[in-house]
């Protein structure tokens, strides 16, 4: 089991988490979590259900406060009372299981919103926006359609494309193919791909592990509410712990 804390002074790091302790009541979900998700590079964090993946991800972003340790994230102190939460949220983007699109907006008008209403851009430049990052996800062609016409795939890539609106520094993707087919999801991921192409910086929470093997420069294992093990991808081909082995045997 990995208990060092990450290095905080990296200048290449997009996020460290220092001894991070989160309960909900009575029930502790991290325990004392240090790592760290560098710059220009994509982070994927597995586990079992209930391991703390996806609270650690909230946490990150300031959508759960912690109770103890230390976050930073694009060189803001997140646990600090000064925190700009909005900056946070402009800074880093995220995109869940569920796609959030508003059913009375065109995808097109989904991508605008947060520029009109955050970044106070002209109507042009919304527009303009919204072309690029659409066509970033391959639905440039999606522009006026609503989600009932959309497939599952399409609507989650509207998703990303809403959040690559707001020009962040750092994604969090939160098990975004979950409620997906296979032939779905893949659509899903070629977009990531193209993301850690381009140099995004970026934090999965994914059970998909033939694609945490392909994509990511780093895998954090979580257990129990701990960073058990982590290491580049080809940790996945050898294990350290028996709990990590369990859990590719498993196929998990």
């Amino acid at each position: 089991m990995n208990n060092a804390p990450p290095d905080t002074d990296s200048d290449r790091a997009a996020v460290v988490l220092r001894d991070v302790h989160k309960s909900f009541g009575s029930q502790p979900v991290l325990i004392g979590v240090n790592l760290h998700a560098q710059r220009g590079q994509v982070t994927a964090i597995i586990g079992r259900s209930g391991s703390g993946k996806s609270t650690a991800l909230r946490c990150i972003n300031r959508l759960e406060t912690i109770d103890a340790g230390r976050i930073r994230v694009c060189e803001q102190e997140v646990t600090s009372p000064r925190l700009d939460v909005n900056r946070l949220h402009r800074d880093v983007g995220i995109v869940f299981q569920s796609y959030n699109l508003f059913p009375h907006l065109t995808a097109e008008e989904n991508v605008m919103l947060a520029p009109r209403l955050v970044l106070k851009l002209s109507r042009s430049e919304q527009r303009e926006l919204a072309a690029r990052v659409l066509s970033q996800v391959g639905l440039a062609d999606k522009a006026q359609a609503y989600s009932s016409q959309l497939s599952g795939g399409q609507q989650q890539r509207v998703a990303i494309a809403r959040s690559l609106a707001m020009k962040p520094k750092l994604m969090l993707f939160d098990e975004i193919t979950s409620a997906l087919d296979p032939e779905l999801t893949g659509e899903v991921l070629k977009v990531i791909e193209g993301l850690a192409r381009d140099g995004m910086s970026m934090i999965l929470v994914t059970h998909e592990m033939a694609f945490a093997r392909k994509v990511a420069d780093h895998v954090i294992f979580m257990h129990r509410g701990k960073v058990w093990e982590e290491g580049p991808a080809e940790m996945l081909d050898a294990a350290q712990t028996d709990e990590l082995r369990q859990f590719l045997g498993n196929g998990l």
